[in-house]
């Protein structure tokens, strides 16, 4: 209908019409649809159990030791409690036999009491039983402490001894420890031998004594179990044909030996044994380098010749101080034998000839020494000099003094002078003289002596700044005061703010690259 509408509206409409419609039809089927969630939800939580694989499963009565035997042998950690219907599901553990990998089966507790009574924690254990292809192992615990008498056991084994056709079975007599088997009375032993003749298909029914406690019997028990396992399935692939399948597949070919093939020898084999006088039939046969290791020292004392196999062209090349081969030849052979010797003497004849230059120069060598000489007295001369600069710049409290209080007293008058100032008291100022207390800051419990003090120095911080007088001082104080108020109302940096600067890398700040230019930096 929607590929019929006239208009886009129209078509927004049959849209609407037909999302309305399946809504309903969901409603409908909401009972369904829950249904099917739930069960989906269960088959989730299932045990992930592959059909095909090799199985044991374990069976019994509640509490015979099925949980304890499957902690032992496989890595699962199932809960054991001494109580009964503890395992509650079913439960998979893996182990490693004979290089194959083994998958068994814990199933919960099953009662004796018909099928129809069976709550779903023993059908778990039914199912399990009736439709896995698995070597089944049941459990009996002959000392009773699981609450079941041995008689009551036996009964539950005969009623479902038909889910047990066509895979092997193995009886555990389990928790040994507490009640040996020679211990139990003959009508307990006839009880078990009853167990024994309800075989099918003339498979036997193995007994295997164990103690999960004391972890005795177990291992027995897990490898007979998985032999006849394995015997049934070579068995089965027999019977239904898959080993022909795979006959049929390979191809053997039979290869029919020559009828003569005389051996061959090489030449150098037949000349090395006339060498050693040899018949020609006899095989030469050296030691290996591990026959001569322990001949020689063995481990760690022997060291392996490496140019014992060396073919040279004379054989006494191999061990010599540079075994080095070039073209054939060893090194040693382009080297003069009285190298030595003639090295020596020529470093006694150089030594020589560089001892009697050195002494035909005396002029020479006494002239370098006089010129080093006055450098060395012109560097120690300029030394002394600025220490005694040094000494002469610093005050009589040894606090250096500023350069331009090193000028004399004539230039400063001179100065002073020219601009128009009074230059009469430049002579007592420039005499160090010790400062009054009443200039060393010390304060006054009068506040008017405090003032007075106060506009006292700062007039003498105006005069002695070279301001020509006290308005100005007042006129640049005014300024620069209103200069600090405008900076802390921007928020600028100020004379008390302690700034560290913060140097970034270029390539953290720069702009972008410019037209033809790869480079960023």
């Amino acid at each position: 209908m929607m590929k019929f509408a006239d208009s886009l509206y129209k078509c927004k409409m049959l849209k609407r019409a037909a999302l309305g419609r399946m809504s309903t039809s969901v409603k409908k089927l909401q009972g369904a649809l829950s249904f099917l969630e739930e069960v989906r939800q269960h088959l989730g939580r299932l045990p992930a159990i592959n059909p095909a694989t090799r199985t044991l499963i374990l069976t019994g009565y509640p509490n015979v030791g099925k949980s304890s035997f499957m902690n032992i042998v496989t890595n699962a950690n199932v809960d054991v409690q001494p109580y009964a219907f503890t395992t509650k599901s079913l439960f998979i553990g893996h182990l490693d036999h004979n290089y194959v990998k083994w998958q068994v089966i814990d199933t919960p507790g099953i009662l004796d009491h018909p099928l129809e009574d069976r709550n779903s924690i023993e059908m778990t254990a039914i199912t399990a039983l009736a439709h896995l292809p698995a070597a089944v192992l049941f459990f009996v615990d002959i000392s009773e402490h699981c609450g079941f008498s041995l008689p009551t056991q036996v009964a539950l084994y005969h009623s479902i001894k038909p889910l047990f056709r066509n895979r092997p079975l193995l009886i555990i007599l389990n928790k040994t420890d507490l009640r040996k088997l020679s211990e139990l009375s003959p009508e307990e032993k006839q009880l078990l031998d009853s167990m024994a003749e309800a075989a099918y298909d003339g498979w036997p029914v193995h007994f295997f004594e164990t103690s999960c406690a004391k972890k005795e019997g177990v291992d027995a028990a897990l490898t007979k179990g998985c032999e006849l396992l394995l015997d049934r399935r070579v068995e089965q692939k027999v019977k239904t044909g898959k080993a022909d399948q795979f006959r049929s597949r390979l191809h053997i070919t039979n290869v029919s030996p020559p009828a003569s093939r005389p051996p061959c020898i090489p030449n150098s084999v037949l000349r090395q044994r006339e060498a050693f006088g040899l018949p020609s039939g006899f095989l030469l046969e050296e030691p290996l380098e591990r026959e001569r290791m322990e001949e020689l020292g063995g481990a760690g004392v022997y060291s392996v010749d490496l140019w014992r196999r060396a073919i040279l062209e004379d054989p006494n090349w191999k061990y010599d101080i540079v075994p080095e081969i070039m073209d054939g030849h060893n090194i040693v052979d382009y080297v003069d034998p009285d190298i030595d010797r003639k090295l020596a003497e020529l470093e006694k004849e150089e030594a020589l000839l560089m001892a009697e230059s050195s002494l035909g120069n005396d002029d020479e060598v006494i002239g370098e020494f006089q010129n080093t000489q006055k450098v060395l007295d012109e560097v120690h001369s300029r030394m002394r000099q600025k220490r005694l600069e040094r000494r002469i710049g610093k005050s009589r409290t040894g606090v250096p003094t500023p350069r331009r209080a090193r000028k004399k007293a004539e230039e400063v008058e001179e100065k002073l002078t020219s601009i128009g100032l009074d230059a009469s008291k430049v002579r007592g100022r420039s005499a160090s003289k010790k400062r009054s207390s009443s200039l060393l800051g010390k304060r006054k419990h009068d506040a008017g002596e405090d003032e007075a003090a106060t506009r006292t120095l700062s007039r003498a911080r105006s005069r002695s700044v070279g301001l020509p007088s006290e308005e100005a001082a007042q006129t640049v104080e005014k300024k620069r005061r209103k200069t600090m108020r405008l900076h802390q109302k921007k928020g600028h940096k100020g004379e008390a703010d302690r700034w560290i600067p913060d140097l970034k890398p270029k390539h953290l700040y720069s702009g972008k690259r410019g037209i033809g230019k790869t480079d960023r930096r």
